[in-house]
C-alpha cells in the first residue's frame, strides 16, 4: 500500500469531521491530516481508514476512533520536546500522532503480537519512538521516568499509582477509568506534587489488563 493524494483527501475530510465534533487544537488536527492511518490497518480496511470509527486489529483489540485519539491528545496539551509515556501501543496510531506533534514517545504494549506488528507498522511510515517495549502498563516505565505527559489508551478500573509517581510535577495524564463505560480523566500534578482530577465525558475502550500476555 502507498500513501496517495486520494488518501490525503480522505484525511482532510476526516479533519473537517473532527472540527465539527469539537476538536479545536490546530496542531492535533494537522497531525491527523499527516499520519497515514491506512498504513497501520489491515489492507482490507484501506478505504475505511479515514472514517471516524474504531476498527479491529490483531489479538481482539481495536485501533481507536480518530475522534478519541484527537480528544485525548488535545487534553494532554503536547508541546514539542515533551517526554510522553503511552500505555497501550495498539496499532501504533496514537504513538504516530504524538511523534508528529514533536513529542519524545515512550510506548508500552502488553500483547506481544501487537507490539511486534506496531513496531513493523511504525517503521513502515518512518516513525521511531524513543522507546517501544513489551511490558505491563500498570507498572509504567520507571527506567525513563519522570514524564511530562502520560496517556493511557485502554480502560483502567482505577488510576495506577505507579503512573502518578512517574508523572513529573507540572505534568498531565489522560486515562479512561471505569468498567463497561469509562469516564475520561485528566490528572494534573502541580509543581508541589499535589494531584487534581477532572472528568471529560464518557467513552468505551478495551480493558487495561495486568501483566504481559
Amino acid at each position: 500500500m502507498r500513501d496517495t493524494l486520494k488518501h490525503q483527501g480522505l484525511r482532510n475530510q476526516l479533519v473537517q469531521t473532527l472540527i465539527k465534533k469539537g476538536i479545536t487544537d490546530k496542531n492535533v488536527l494537522k497531525a491527523i491530516a499527516k499520519v497515514p492511518r491506512h498504513l497501520l490497518l489491515d489492507s482490507a480496511f484501506e478505504y475505511h481508514a479515514y472514517q471516524d470509527k474504531a476498527f479491529p486489529i490483531e489479538a481482539g483489540q481495536t485501533i481507536s476512533q480518530p475522534y478519541t485519539v484527537a480528544f485525548q491528545t488535545q487534553l494532554l496539551q503536547i508541546h514539542p520536546g515533551d517526554k510522553v509515556l503511552e500505555i497501550g501501543t495498539g496499532s501504533g496510531y496514537q504513538a504516530a500522532i504524538l511523534h508528529t506533534l514533536g513529542a519524545q514517545v515512550y510506548t508500552i504494549e502488553r500483547i506481544k503480537e501487537l507490539y511486534l506488528k506496531a513496531k513493523q507498522n511504525l517503521e513502515k511510515i518512518g516513525i521511531r519512538p524513543r522507546y517501544m517495549g513489551y511490558g505491563d502498563g500498570y507498572k509504567g516505565l520507571p527506567l525513563y521516568a519522570p514524564y511530562d505527559k502520560i496517556i493511557v489508551t485502554a480502560a483502567a478500573p482505577y488510576v495506577p499509582e505507579a503512573l502518578i509517581e512517574q508523572l513529573k510535577p507540572g505534568g498531565r495524564m489522560v486515562i479512561p477509568v471505569g468498567e463497561d463505560l469509562q469516564v475520561m480523566k485528566l490528572i494534573i500534578k502541580d509543581e508541589n506534587g499535589q494531584i487534581s482530577e477532572s472528568s471529560h465525558g464518557t467513552f468505551v475502550f478495551v480493558p487495561m489488563l495486568q501483566n504481559k500476555e
